[in-house]
């Protein structure tokens, strides 16, 4: 059948300008991953051990991100960007990208955090721990699988993001859903259908990931909790 050959990957694949946005796009899913992992684990932290004041109003101002339409989002980021004269490239899509993941990280980081007591993390702290070291040897561990689901999540989120890389990219690069679209508007090629296809597994890939580790490590847990159990026994 005419069409229907893997020389439209290969064509994907050799093709500078489409290579140069997958590297684009690869490199923005990957910063906006660790940092807004980093920065959304700390927030959830916070949001959960902290008794300030101002922790309610955090948590309403926390899920804004997560309700807002994302092309409201997308031309509220280009409008700061030109207020402050911020020339857009893909810093400033990097930018966009982590400051609307660290809702959805500081989210999926609580609601692991809502099923941990701080028992373990007072204990630590009453053997001569300090505050950040009972949070690196007691908490972090703990929060692991939930750490990783969030990161991957996020990726998977950057990776396939359109319309926030739409707002703020620049002229240097473009990621790859908007030199997608920046193609199909002259018609749809095989080598662009090879590249969906392509950007979908990659994605599908991550999310699978975020939902199969959290579970691996869940049963490592409970299989260390049942042979020390029976050590003790």
């Amino acid at each position: 059948m005419d069409g229907l050959s893997l020389q439209w990957y290969e064509a994907f694949l050799s093709d500078p300008v489409l290579r140069e946005s997958l590297f684009a796009s690869l490199q923005i899913a990957t910063v906006t991953m660790v940092i807004g992992t980093i920065l959304g684990t700390m927030l959830a932290i916070g949001l959960v051990r902290s008794r300030a004041r101002w922790s309610p109003g955090l948590n309403i101002l926390m899920l804004i991100p997560l309700v807002t339409p994302e092309i409201v989002a997308g031309i509220s980021a280009l409008l700061i960007f030109w207020q402050l004269g911020v020339k857009l490239s893909i810093f400033t899509v990097m930018l966009a990208h982590i400051t609307f993941s660290i809702s959805y990280v500081a989210i999926v980081v609580r609601g692991r955090l809502a099923t941990m007591g701080s028992e373990a993390e007072e204990a630590a702290m009453d053997l001569g721990a300090t505050r950040l070291g009972s949070v690196r040897l007691v908490l972090l561990p703990g929060l692991w699988p939930a750490i990783v689901a969030a990161g991957l999540l996020v990726f998977a989120l950057s990776f396939d993001d359109f319309v926030l890389s739409f707002f703020t990219t620049g002229d240097d690069v473009q990621p790859l859903p908007v030199r997608v679209w920046s193609a199909i508007r002259f018609g749809v090629s095989p080598t662009i259908n090879a590249t969906g296809t392509l950007m979908m597994v990659v994605s599908l890939t991550t999310i699978a990931l975020a939902v199969m580790l959290p579970r691996l490590f869940g049963r490592r847990e409970s299989a260390i909790k049942v042979l020390t159990g029976q050590e003790g026994g």
